[in-house]
């Protein structure tokens, strides 16, 4: 991956770490986005596509181990290794079990931290998985593709992992408590009308341009995609 530049996200509150940092992996050849605190971060990589992410665990509004959490209940599998002053094998143990793919502790050589996050790179690139199809629609987990009859689909990471639910579960019907445990978080307090919101979204960009529909609506019950009969 050398001479390409990777775009990093570094969620960290110390002022002195932050320009540190910045500085450093810019140097480094990285593009590097800040967040101070931890639901700025969270937003961030949930609506901008990243690399990889450096979380400090003791964050203001929310902590690492939460974003994480988000993160992956959201169908986020970007690399994340997480940062943190404190000393304890548990944390380090809670950090994985989340979802953490690394755990580094303050204060850290920048030399192994710059190792680590190539190797959460070459590993997060070499993963891959199967592209799903319905119909004409495939979508390429490994790079974020969707395409329909050879077009093009931009969708947002939250419409990203809805769709890949939809598809990995093709012809079966998804109920909307279904959905919000994979594609937002089992811990998430809000109603369920988000569902028919992206749903919605997805519709628009999936199936609107097209002749037939793939998205199906189960009165009563959910969602199911299928292929046209």
């Amino acid at each position: 991956m050398d001479g390409i530049h990777m775009r990093v996200l570094v969620v960290e509150d110390e002022e002195n770490i932050v320009a540190y940092l910045k500085a450093s992996l810019e140097d480094e050849g990285f593009t590097v986005d800040i967040a101070c605190d931890g639901n700025t971060g969270l937003e961030m990589a949930l609506t901008e596509a990243y690399d990889v992410i450096t979380l400090d665990i003791m964050l203001p509004g929310m902590n690492g181990y939460n974003v994480c959490g988000e993160l992956r209940g959201a169908g986020i599998t970007t690399p994340v290794l997480m940062l943190t002053a404190k000393d304890g094998e548990y944390d380090e143990a809670d950090a994985l079990d989340i979802g953490a793919d690394d755990f580094l502790r303050k204060p850290f050589s920048l030399v192994v931290l710059v190792a680590r996050l190539r190797a959460l790179l070459r590993r997060g690139a070499s993963k891959g998985s199967a592209k799903l199809q319905v119909g004409d629609l495939t979508l390429d987990p490994a790079s974020k593709a969707v395409e329909r009859g050879g077009t093009a689909i931009e969708l947002t990471p939250r419409e990203f992992a809805l769709l890949e639910y939809l598809m990995y579960n093709a012809g079966q019907v998804l109920t909307k408590t279904q959905i919000l445990d994979h594609v937002w978080s089992p811990g998430y307090m809000g109603g369920d009308n988000v569902v028919e919101v992206y749903v919605g979204y997805l519709r628009k960009k999936v199936d609107a341009a097209f002749e037939q529909r793939l998205i199906h609506t189960v009165r009563g019950v959910g969602y199911r995609m299928s292929e046209p009969a």
